[in-house]
């Protein structure tokens, strides 16, 4: 073990998930970064050992009970206590109701739901005994309504919602801050530009999420006093509409 404090980040992706990798390496955790597949990670993790930081990566299936067992284990016995979990998986699609098999349902609510609780649980095991640490669920818009066409993904982040609120009051008196971040807008990602370019043009006017900015409010969560704890957080673009 290198003696610091390691924060996870699950779904390390181009955009929200590495930013908030990199803020957290920025302020001396060990990051630990996951995605489905190792080597996508390759980028992001070469970007923060060339500013100074401590990165680890790997690929991990956050629906499979075991995988996520293992990688917890592994970053308690090899790498640093766990002090920070983000559970930032998204699983966004739409479909119309009748066009929702079975399938689809399952998978979504597998990524966004099953396998927060799959992490959240884990990490409650390993931060409990110590009386501290930061959960923080990332959220969206579905997470408070469902919208049309989106019956997988609301039901999933409802689900993901309800346990952030489960979790945070049986934790919070144990130490552990449990926070659920609302995302509600887009962000700027290269999906966002290549699907919805007039969303995207509105960039230059503050109109979508900065990755960036959606990171130094997860550190903000994570620096709260235990005395002003934050449970959830909306984070929207100032001309979007709620």
């Amino acid at each position: 073990m290198d003696g610091t404090r390691a924060a996870l980040i699950v779904g390390a992706g181009d955009a929200t998930g590495g930013a908030i990798s990199r803020r957290f390496a920025r302020e001396g955790y060990t990051v630990v970064c996951t995605r489905r597949e190792a080597k996508s990670l390759e980028p992001l993790l070469q970007e923060i050992r060339a500013d100074g930081g401590v990165a680890h990566g790997f690929g991990s299936d956050a629906r499979d009970e075991e995988q996520v067992v293992e990688l917890f284990r592994k970053i308690e016995t090899d790498i640093a206590p766990l002090e920070v979990l983000v559970f930032n998986i998204g699983a966004n699609v739409r479909f119309p109701i009748a066009e929702t098999t079975s399938r689809v349902y399952r998978k979504v609510w597998e990524m966004a739901a099953f396998s927060g609780f799959l992490a959240g649980r884990e990490a409650a095991r390993v931060m409990t005994p110590r009386g501290k640490g930061t959960i923080i669920f990332t959220g969206a818009t579905a997470s408070m309504r469902g919208g049309d066409g989106f019956s997988a993904f609301s039901g999933a982040k409802f689900a993901l919602r309800a346990l952030a609120q489960s979790m945070a009051r049986e934790l919070g008196p144990k130490g552990i801050h449990v926070a659920h971040a609302v995302i509600d807008g887009a962000i700027d990602t290269s999906w966002i530009a290549e699907n919805f370019p007039q969303r995207y043009a509105l960039k230059d006017q503050d109109g979508i999420l900065n990755p960036d900015h959606i990171a130094d409010a997860y550190w903000t969560l994570h620096r709260q006093p235990r005395d002003a704890w934050t449970h959830e957080l909306d984070l929207r673009p100032w001309i979007e509409k709620f």
